[in-house]
């Protein structure tokens, strides 16, 4: 008997030593062997980054700069990208555009040659969204953009009715609607001496969620802006939770921080499965489907950092303001006069190039992929570093940092010569499905502003562009309305 408690004693320890043997292994090959070949990889091919450091990379080093450039504002006139983006503009100053970085194990290698970023963008089945990583951000939300192969092909085609022209004609009212209100109550603050500093950030965020809670969610329209609310709070957690390593489990862990993102996670679930069993008991007593979209929110950006650029170039904005009133004078705006303003179209696509809604898109391989010149090997993550690209001289011109709406007065695929460099909704067949409707309600929005409100800069207003999933201004938008009707 005891010989049989020894030979089991000795099996067990023998598999004992075989899974710890084989776990470190995997651990070994993850934080070092693999990082390494992958690095050498790269630099026989020409990439240049920092030597790999075990573990952690260079993710200490992007978010120590990412904490100081954050830490203080910048000047009107200074160039955004070291604030905004300081690791992208570090790495591509010392390395060259054909750089990577380390996100801790895993290289992230920068795409910034037009026909690269147009092939990436066009093959979607084989440039797939970043997966992997901390299991927390999939908690922000599920989706058309989040999909992949024949479930995302199904979903474009179910939604895509929706973003119609004639559906699009019919979401104006709800446009209107929720910009008469803001206006309505700019007006009354204006009313006191004509004129009152506003932080207007804060208006258009809730306006554009007031929009598509309208237009998505229709009698369900407070869980719609409920929804917003818990997404926005949790954008913020998310990055966050984003900003270190992901260690397998972590997310398992009772902090705070986990247990909050779950909290809202569970809240936007339970809201959305009420919304949709309302539907159904609606279609079911006869009622019929309005082609209601979901979406999320970039409009406010743009329209925010247009009244910035507005605020301070006066006279594009007198410009803009002319072709309003002379298009509707005081009269609601329609849909055939908003497709006719071009300067205001104009103004748009200039903020949309300088402040683009998203900094970066990123995109992952399974397999060894050949990329332009290169080959790459499976494990690389892609970025395409779209503020970078929207900044670049060699692609924009000499004055490629500076406010200049002309640039876009034959068009976008003129100034840009068919090349994949303008990029503020996507590109291929995986672009922003939602661009037309996010267009037509910034047209709405900036032709109504125009017709009742001048503008400049706030003394108060602190110029400090970041990013919390978009582009925003982290200390509001500070401007001093006036009335232009007598």
């Amino acid at each position: 008997m005891d010989l049989i408690y020894m030979c089991f004693g000795v099996f067990f320890a023998i598999g004992g030593f075989s899974i710890f043997s084989i776990f470190g292994w995997r651990i070994f090959n993850w934080v070092w062997l693999r990082p390494r070949k992958l690095e050498k990889i790269l630099r026989k091919q020409g990439f240049k980054g920092n030597p790999y450091k075990i573990f952690f990379g260079d993710i200490r080093e992007l978010v120590k700069m990412l904490a100081e450039a954050k830490s203080k504002p910048i000047g009107l006139a200074d160039d955004i990208l070291p604030r905004v983006v300081p690791g992208d503009v570090h790495t591509v100053g010392k390395h060259g555009k054909n750089s990577f970085v380390w996100l801790g194990p895993r290289p992230l290698v920068y795409v910034m040659d037009p026909d690269s970023i147009k092939e990436v963008l066009n093959k979607s089945n084989q440039f797939l969204k970043v997966k992997g990583g901390n299991p927390l951000t999939k908690l922000l939300a599920t989706g058309l953009v989040f999909y992949e192969g024949e479930k995302w092909a199904k979903h474009r085609k179910i939604i895509n009715p929706a973003f119609h022209v004639d559906r699009l004609k019919n979401m104006l009212p709800a446009m209107y609607l929720s910009c008469n209100d803001i206006m309505n109550e700019w007006e009354k603050m204006v009313s006191a001496d004509g004129q009152c500093e506003v932080d207007v950030y804060h208006y258009l965020e809730n306006l554009t969620s007031d929009v598509i809670s309208r237009t998505s969610f229709g009698s369900s329209y407070e869980e719609g802006r409920k929804i917003f609310q818990l997404q926005r709070e949790q954008s913020a957690l998310i990055i966050k939770a984003s900003q270190s390593i992901y260690i397998p489990g972590m997310s398992l862990l009772p902090t705070k921080r986990n247990k909050r993102m779950k909290e809202i996670a569970k809240e936007v679930k339970v809201i959305v499965r009420s919304i949709i069993d309302k539907r159904l008991r609606e279609i079911e007593g006869g009622g019929t489907n309005q082609g209601d979209l979901l979406g999320q929110e970039t409009t406010s950006n743009t329209l925010v950092w247009a009244m910035i650029l507005l605020g301070q170039h006066q006279d594009w904005q007198k410009r803009a303001r002319e072709e309003v009133l002379q298009t509707f004078g005081n009269n609601k705006p329609d849909l055939d006069g908003l497709n006719r303003l071009k300067v205001v179209n104009m103004i748009l696509l200039e903020a949309l190039r300088l402040y683009p809604p998203v900094a970066a898109v990123g995109r992952s391989i399974n397999e060894e992929t050949k990329l332009g010149d290169a080959t790459l090997p499976k494990g690389v993550i892609l970025q395409i570093p779209v503020l970078l690209l929207h900044h670049d001289i060699q692609l924009w011109g000499d004055d490629a940092k500076q406010f200049n709406p002309g640039r876009f007065s034959e068009g976008v695929v003129k100034v840009t010569k068919g090349k994949a460099s303008y990029l503020p909704f996507g590109w291929g067949p995986r672009i922003c499905i939602g661009q037309n409707f996010a267009m037509l309600e910034a047209k709405m929005a900036m032709a109504m502003i125009l017709q009742r409100f001048s503008f400049v800069l706030s003394p108060a207003y602190t110029h400090a562009p970041h990013t919390i999933i978009t582009l925003q201004p982290q200390h509001g938008a500070h401007l001093i309305l006036q009335s232009v009707q007598s």
